[in-house]
């Protein structure tokens, strides 16, 4: 349709649409700024679903497949080929609209996350699992800043501030992308697995000490002072205490709002429409603090009772639309802001690139990997963590937003980490095939041995991204 929609308006145009200067009087009578954003949605939406089930037929998480269709409607590629098509397509009127798709459909993304973060439970082998995710965030953020210090003056950004340029090279290091993680486990039936489960919890304590790191990074890259970053340290603490414990423990006990009308579904779009109120008022509130928005979309959803009928009823069809229709167009914002091409590829990129992966994934492989091992995993199970904990995916594409909307670094480390995170993921699956994780199915339900519990059993819808 949007191939169909581009040929009716060259024709009626006679020709190519005109540079950027003439053209907006040429296509006006055509296409206004509403006309182009609903031409970029179709468009976007048609890529990434045709993307995103090549990369599924390729053997890779459909995520891939989406980022990448997000990078080649941007400068990487269809800019490279018709820039004056990638500008007719997006036109900078167009593109505000679409970035707040992109915007609901992360908040509600990042709601998703705290849900699947606030599952997790643990029967068991608790000490084994606390020292495994400590170390699947603390050695990858000491690799990642120790990195970052001799990259500091060639890749500053504009905020010109070398400690937050520092805490967030280590943040980037140290993320898992939990959802796509999940997905991986359940396509490659890896999930009852003790690797599969500690890495679902690794993950889960992880990634909330990461973005804690990464809320105090953008405060001291606002510039707030002792006194002011602790007021905003402490206020955060607090918003997450109330979320983490009695509201969690209130939502919990709510009783079944369905039932006051006869248990119809007619609440459940109500309660849809006061959980994304909920949502976004949050996010306001953390941002309000000092604190990122996406935080406070996190914290909805870990205090949202995730095993209450109700409650799911009304996250369910949020976290669907998100997944399947709104985060297409974060993937195309990120696609617009990052030109892969213009990565000045010399000997001293190529080595930085080269330290980057080899940095991302030694730390994941020896820190969680070796300390599972010390703690009684078999060499293999280890192993098997360590890849798993490799994969970044969407959660480290927004992190990289994060930071260069908050100018920490520049658009060449922007372009690098973005390789970083598309290769860390690529390749867990096909280093997981080698490593031979498929024979360890199974190994959860040893005899006398207690497993993680919280985690899917099979693929789940919410464990796309």
């Amino acid at each position: 349709m949007a191939v169909l929609a581009y040929a009716l308006v060259t024709a009626r145009e006679g020709g190519t649409p005109p540079p950027e200067s003439g053209r907006a009087q040429a296509s006006a009578p055509l296409l206004d700024t509403v006309g182009h954003f609903f031409l970029g949605a179709c468009l976007v939406l048609v890529a990434a679903h045709l993307a995103g089930r090549l990369a599924t037929r390729l053997g890779q998480p459909s995520v891939i497949g989406e980022i990448c269709a997000g990078l080649a409607l941007g400068p990487t590629l269809l800019g490279r080929i018709d820039p004056d098509l990638m500008r007719w397509l997006f036109p900078e009127k167009a593109v505000p609209m679409l970035n707040g798709l992109a915007q609901l459909g992360l908040v509600i993304f990042m709601f998703g996350v705290g849900q699947e973060l606030g599952s997790m439970r643990l029967r068991g082998t608790a000490r084994q699992a606390l020292l495994v995710s400590q170390a699947s965030l603390l050695v990858p953020f000491a690799a990642g800043a120790l990195l970052a210090v001799p990259l500091t003056d060639r890749y500053l950004g504009t905020a010109g501030e070398p400690v937050a340029f520092v805490l967030f090279l280590g943040c980037a290091i140290s993320i898992t992308a939990f959802p796509v993680l999940a997905r991986i486990l359940g396509d490659l039936g890896l999930t009852r697995t003790r690797p599969g489960r500690l890495s679902l919890f690794a993950a889960a304590v992880g990634d909330g000490g990461s973005w804690l790191l990464l809320a105090v990074t953008l405060a001291i890259a606002q510039g707030s002072g002792p006194s002011r970053l602790l007021v905003d340290v402490v206020a955060a603490l607090a918003i997450t205490a109330v979320f983490v414990g009695p509201l969690r423990r209130l939502l919990a006990r709510w009783p079944d709002p369905g039932e006051a009308d006869g248990g119809g579904p007619a609440s459940t779009p109500v309660l849809s429409v006061l959980l994304v109120a909920g949502i976004t008022g949050t996010a306001v509130l953390t941002a309000s603090v000092g604190v990122h928005q996406l935080i406070g979309a996190l914290l909805v959803g870990l205090a949202w009772p995730v095993r209450r009928r109700w409650a799911a009823a009304a996250a369910a069809p949020l976290t669907s639309t998100a997944r399947t229709v709104l985060l297409p167009f974060f993937f195309l914002g990120f696609g617009l802001s990052v030109d892969l091409g213009s990565l000045r590829m010399d000997g001293t990129t190529a080595l930085v690139l080269a330290g980057l992966l080899l940095t991302a994934v030694l730390a994941k492989l020896v820190g969680p990997g070796l300390c599972a091992r010390l703690t009684g995993l078999p060499w293999r199970e280890s192993l098997t963590l360590g890849v798993l904990l490799n994969t970044r995916g969407l959660t480290e594409l927004v992190v990289l937003q994060i930071g260069h909307e908050a100018r920490l670094i520049d658009d060449q480390m922007l372009g690098l980490l973005t390789v970083v995170a598309l290769v860390t993921t690529a390749v867990t699956a096909p280093l997981l095939r080698l490593t031979g994780a498929h024979t360890l199915r199974g190994t959860a339900e040893e005899p006398g041995r207690a497993p993680l519990a919280g985690a899917p059993d099979a693929p789940a819808p919410a464990a796309r991204h």
